[in-house]
């Protein structure tokens, strides 16, 4: 039986799917909602490599001030964009308000994406501050049989590594 969801001990950001990730959330951010941007990649060798972003859009996202929800008739037109592109789901980003915890939400923690060493990052500030590096976020992954554990900084470090170059696909779901 193959293993979908092999063991993830370290993830490769580049630069620019972050900086790219920030500005898709500050648009929403300068109206006072979260937002968000999808992370595809492979996950190999106890590795996962982030390649693209996915924008969500249209009637199957909903966001808010302190509020995010998507459709999962949504996530089934990101699943078909990660076959097109072969990589898959690896992780997320999203962002919550000025002042706020960078902490998962309950809601974040039960409501999201339940998936083994998925990547799940909140961003400050509504995303609106580009500068704004890894280490500013909350950097959580989903552990089996634990749910979701934010990192510490030692360990974002160690085992998340933003590199400089790459060129980051930018795709969109929904319309």
């Amino acid at each position: 039986m193959p293993n979908y969801f092999p063991s993830v001990t370290s993830w490769a950001i580049p630069q620019e799917v972050l900086r790219r990730s920030m500005e898709e959330m500050a648009v929403d951010g300068r109206a006072g909602d979260e937002g968000v941007a999808l992370w595809l990649g492979r996950r190999k060798d106890g590795r996962a490599d982030i390649s693209h972003v996915v924008g969500l859009r249209g009637h199957g996202v909903h966001k808010g001030p302190a509020f995010l929800e998507i459709e999962p008739s949504l996530f089934n037109e990101v699943a078909d964009l990660a076959i097109t592109h072969q990589v898959s789901l690896v992780g997320q980003i999203h962002s919550h308000g000025v002042g706020w915890s960078t902490d998962l939400s309950m809601i974040d923690r039960t409501g999201g994406l339940l998936v083994p060493h998925y990547l799940s990052v909140v961003a400050p500030d509504y995303a609106l501050r580009p500068e704004t590096r890894i280490e500013d976020c909350g950097v959580h992954v989903f552990e089996p049989g634990r749910g979701y554990r934010r990192l510490s900084n030692e360990e974002i470090a160690d085992r998340v590594k933003v590199i400089a170059g790459g060129a980051a696909p930018f795709l969109t779901a929904g319309q």
